[in-house]
């Protein structure tokens, strides 16, 4: 019998063309593994099928980047170790170990280690039940 992951929250996202994921997006000393991922099922009737809960441990080594990107849906990250230096529409927040926060995914922002540490992060991302690869996608022109 499937386990049932449950829903922490519920935010449906709607991604146009999954054909972007195949671009790149620039990284460095950014290294991730899937730890979790589910197809929605219970008591949501209009989500079932249609979206998974993915859970992705992201390691990003002392001077790694994550060139601009967004998201194929929305997602909590939590830092588990280290310092994150994230910025989005211009704005740099720096978050550290212990800290969450949440990314809508539609606008375009960079993740940086800038010190000497790996920084460790499990992403809690919603994303659309068929989508196959990473949630990372270039920014488009909007």
């Amino acid at each position: 019998m499937r386990r049932l992951v449950p829903l922490l929250f519920v935010v449906v996202a709607t991604v146009a063309d999954h054909s972007v994921a195949q671009e790149k997006v620039e990284m460095r000393g950014v290294a991730s593994g899937l730890k979790l991922e589910e197809i929605v099922a219970g008591h949501l009737l209009e989500l079932n099928g249609k979206f998974k809960l993915r859970a992705t441990e992201v390691i990003i080594e002392p001077g790694g980047f994550l060139g601009p990107h967004h998201h194929a849906g929305p997602g909590i990250r939590f830092v588990v170790s280290g310092h994150l230096t994230f910025v989005q529409a211009g704005k740099t927040q720096a978050y550290a170990a212990g800290d969450y926060f949440y990314e809508a995914g539609n606008i375009a922002h960079t993740a940086q280690n800038k010190t000497n540490s790996p920084l460790r992060m499990i992403f809690f991302e919603i994303l659309p039940a068929q989508l196959a690869g990473p949630s990372v996608i270039p920014p488009k022109a909007y």
